[in-house]
């Protein structure tokens, strides 16, 4: 109890010496009490100055920091709005921060490109329609280069012959399948040559006026794509190094076509492209049973079209030399895939 009575004592004292009682009265406000602390805080750590010099003091900081020097001067922006949009868009950063403005945007575009010039240079896919469409576009300004008085007709895409004829497709039809794998391949080798032949030199019999149209320009760019897709699939075919499961997809996809099947061609090229099996991808544990997924995982069950991207171009373009084929040797609509929008 002493203890308690002498706190009391202590506590009443301190109220006395701070001087905090209303004139006549026997109690005081909490926030009076929080203000004489305060106070008191204050003279203990600043004791020479007084709460409006500090005030002042806090203002003309304020002011220094966010002044800007006399001989500042902002750079002028040297990009269209529009540029600067799209350069941030292909960096994948942010067209515009939360508050930025457009001098600010512009400066951070340049720290970026100061920083990371290289980012985007050989990454990510490429657009070769539009790579193809403007080489198709620099070969007629070179040919309106080197010939002012038109005597010249100009061929928009390039054709390899390799002597192949009709009458060497008729036979090969017979051989194919029959002897060994590699005059498998260099039948559809030469089948496919013959086929690409025949779709270059029909583009460059157009008249001129319409290889110039926006339709001929898109024929010939697709065209030009497709030799290129193919020239890895043209090297494994002569190098005689196509895998066993693709090969064999291949001389059904030609044979049937050497038929004028089409129907059957489209079927096998369905199937070595995306395969028949529920998970085209190769998903093994589909259920308790993961053994029967594991022994369906090769040709006729694996989407090879997602395997990588130079197999899925090539894959790719043998749809469109189908599509050429079944134009140029046309059948009964019966056995043609499309055959209205085809005619």
């Amino acid at each position: 109890m002493d203890f308690l009575k002498a706190e009391i004592e202590r506590k009443k004292r301190q109220l006395q010496e701070k001087n905090i009682f209303p004139p006549n009265k026997k109690y005081f406000k909490r926030g009076d009490l929080m203000k004489k602390n305060q106070e008191d805080y204050h003279n203990r750590n600043n004791p020479t100055l007084d709460s409006s010099d500090d005030k002042e003091k806090c203002e003309e900081k304020v002011e220094v920091l966010n002044s800007e020097p006399e001989n500042f001067k902002k750079e002028e922006i040297q990009l269209l709005r529009k540029d600067v949009i799209r350069r941030l868009r292909d960096r994948g950063e942010p067209v515009r921060l939360f508050g930025e403005t457009d001098y600010e945007s512009y400066q951070r575009l340049k720290r970026l490109e100061t920083l990371e010039p290289d980012v985007n240079k050989g990454q990510g896919f490429q657009n070769d329609f539009k790579a193809a469409l403007d080489k198709v576009d620099q070969e007629y300004l070179n040919e309106l280069i080197k010939t002012t008085d038109g005597a010249v007709q100009s061929n928009d895409v390039s054709v390899k012959d390799d002597g192949t004829t009709l009458e060497d497709i008729e036979k090969m039809k017979k051989e194919l399948g029959e002897i060994d794998r590699d005059r498998d391949q260099e039948i559809v080798l030469r089948f496919l040559k013959y086929i690409l032949k025949l779709w270059g030199e029909e583009l460059n019999s157009r008249p001129e006026e319409q290889k110039r149209t926006e339709k001929g320009k898109m024929s010939s760019a697709t065209h030009t794509q497709t030799v290129v897709y193919l020239k890895p699939l043209f090297r494994k075919l002569k190098q005689r190094k196509v895998e066993e499961d693709i090969l064999e997809s291949m001389v059904d996809i030609v044979k049937n076509m050497m038929d004028r099947d089409y129907i059957k061609a489209n079927d096998a090229y369905l199937e070595m492209a995306i395969g028949n099996a529920p998970w085209p991808i190769g998903v093994t544990m589909v259920g308790i049973h993961a053994r029967t997924g594991r022994e369906k995982i090769s040709s006729r069950y694996v989407a090879h079209v997602l395997n990588d991207e130079t197999q899925r171009k090539y894959i790719q373009a043998l749809k469109r030399l189908m599509t050429q084929c079944q134009h140029f040797f046309s059948t009964a609509p019966s056995r043609s895939v499309n055959y209205e929008s085809i005619k």
